[in-house]
């Protein structure tokens, strides 16, 4: 399907792995021109530079000078912005609320809410001049499924839900779409890298993490589909929604999760 989006700028947050990383290799693709922030580089966002139009930034996006100068380098290199796809974010196995205290708070809020306030506020101006422009969100399942595990990550992202409404209210009639994507696991270091959550699966349950991943969490969390969520699955849907194809959606919060949601 072509997507019409040869030749646009983005901006995506979070880019040197997982969803980020995915959303950049796709966009790259598509004939995008890619500004990929990210505190540091990976040799698989190198080498898609490589290939591609894409420009990596290193920036800290839990600070509000590292949003501003990745918008402002986009802005600068290609003269417009058309596309911001808001990305970035961390969690941390939790073992109660009550081990969680202010500082790990706001180190979670800063970098997964305010990294996309501050990159939307510094985006939008840019988005708006160009016209037809959108904005994706990375949320997660976890916004309205809430997990004591991640109780500060889940926190996070139910503020970042809900600020996807409100942006989309404010600036749908200015010619920027504002849609979110809430996915349910999915197959990234935010599960399989050492001491992430396939780990603290796999040793609670006496498995290995490639057991928990394949057959535990599916199995735990209810995924009628039997497996979790593909990188490359969730960029291609983040696609679509940037794309002028899905020209009169906004507003929209899109669930993908193999069917682990059953009311939502």
């Amino acid at each position: 399907m072509e997507l019409q989006l040869k030749d646009k700028v983005a901006v995506v947050t979070g880019a040197s792995k997982g969803i980020g990383l995915a959303v950049v290799e796709r966009l790259a693709r598509e004939g995008v021109k890619v500004v990929a922030g990210s505190r540091s580089s990976t040799p698989e966002l190198d080498a898609l530079a490589a290939e591609h139009d894409v420009t990596i930034v290193p920036v800290d996006l839990s600070t509000a000078q590292g949003a501003q100068t990745l918008v402002q380098q986009a802005v600068d290199r290609h003269g417009h912005l058309d596309i911001l796809v808001n990305n970035v974010g961390a969690a941390e196995p939790r073992e109660s609320f009550l081990k969680v205290d202010d500082a790990a708070w706001q180190r979670i809020f800063d970098l997964t809410f305010f990294s996309a306030v501050r990159a939307s506020r510094a985006a939008l101006p840019h988005l708006i001049a160009a016209g037809g422009a959108a904005i994706v969100n990375i949320s997660s399942i976890n916004a309205r499924l809430p997990f004591p595990m991640v109780v500060d990550y889940s926190a996070a992202k139910a503020a970042l839900t809900n600020l996807n409404k409100s942006l989309s209210e404010e600036f749908a009639p200015q010619g920027v779409r504002v849609n979110s994507i809430a996915p349910g696991p999915v197959r990234t270091p935010f599960w399989t890298a050492p001491g992430g959550f396939a780990d603290a699966t796999a040793a609670s349950a006496g498995i290995t993490a490639q057991e928990a991943l394949n057959v535990a969490v599916p199995q735990g969390m209810g995924i009628t589909t039997g497996r979790i969520t593909e990188a490359y699955e969730v960029a291609d849907l983040a696609l679509f929604l940037a794309s002028p194809l899905a020209a009169n959606i906004t507003g929209t919060e899109t669930l993908i999760d193999g069917g682990q949601a059953k009311t939502l």
